[in-house]
């Protein structure tokens, strides 16, 4: 398999396992308040990266690439864990699961940012376009949604979109792996004794699902999935392989239907395909 191949195959293994996380996170709030879950998770990933940086014997990371993986630490390791966990006690995760169709379109807008790109008006009309179609359906839904919930999905997917790009742009000096790893350890250090000092004061009563939820947006939504997609973007490229993040509200809303029970409406399918189709169109004139 060339290096190409292996970027496409490693970034669709990366969105199969973060299709799960908000189901998931779903599961364990249900035993865990989202502060100490949110801690937790990071906690528990980043002595696994730190372990795996020791085993590996990876040299620090320059100086100049320390603030860009601050960035990414408070995008991805503790910005969108947070937000969602907190979204995710007012709204369901096959709700949530909608607004992540925005993901590539925010990864796109702060690459373009960041990286100084012009895109062409039609760039701008595709994501206003997707933002309307989102915002619209969050305001159809009446009673069953969430303003409070909503609005934390909407800031979660920016933190998300900005520590993507931050991501991207580090893996091709670090290499895929090593970026989500460095970026849990800078967070360790607060992160660790604050999920010491808020643990619950008794362990009794909490189910095995939320346990459960617990190990998987730990192992494998904070560190493994990222050891995927951090790489699948080194070898196969930013651009292209980011595109596979428009697959994630399919499978996420699947997983949420199956495992979880929750209701998949047809206007909830039928929006998710408007934003991916403009967030298609968006990414396509992005340069």
């Amino acid at each position: 398999m060339n290096k190409v191949s292996s970027g496409w195959l490693s970034g669709f293994i990366g969105v199969l396992i973060f299709s799960g996380s908000l189901p998931a996170t779903r599961l364990a709030v249900t035993g865990f308040d989202p502060l100490f879950l949110t801690l937790a998770r990071a906690s528990i990933a980043g002595l696994l990266g730190a372990a795996l940086l020791l085993a590996f014997r990876q040299a620090r990371p320059a100086r100049n690439d320390v603030v860009s993986l601050t960035i990414v630490s408070l995008g991805v390791v503790v910005g969108f864990p947070l937000l969602t966990a907190l979204a995710l006690k007012h709204v369901t995760s096959a709700h949530s699961i909608v607004f992540i169709g925005l993901l590539p379109l925010a990864t796109a807008i702060f690459a373009v940012l960041r990286g100084g790109e012009r895109p062409r008006l039609a760039f701008w009309l595709f994501s206003c376009l997707g933002s309307l179609l989102v915002a619209g359906f969050a305001v159809s839904l009446n009673g069953e949604g969430n303003l409070t919930g909503d609005l934390l999905m909407v800031a979660a997917v920016l933190v998300c979109g900005l520590g993507y790009a931050e991501g991207a742009a580090l893996s091709r000096r670090l290499g895929g792996w090593q970026v989500i790893s460095w970026a849990l350890v800078i967070s360790l250090p607060v992160m660790l004794p604050l999920a010491l000092f808020s643990m619950p004061s008794t362990w009794s009563g909490i189910a095995a699902p939320a346990w459960g939820g617990l190990a998987y947006v730990s192992l494998f939504s904070m560190l493994i999935g990222f050891i995927f997609w951090y790489r699948g973007l080194a070898l196969g490229g930013i651009a292209a392989v980011g595109q596979l993040q428009l697959l994630q509200p399919f499978f996420g809303l699947l997983l949420a239907a199956t495992l979880l029970g929750e209701p998949v409406s047809l206007a909830m399918l039928a929006v998710t395909l408007g934003v991916v189709a403009c967030v298609a169109g968006a990414r396509k004139f992005a340069k």
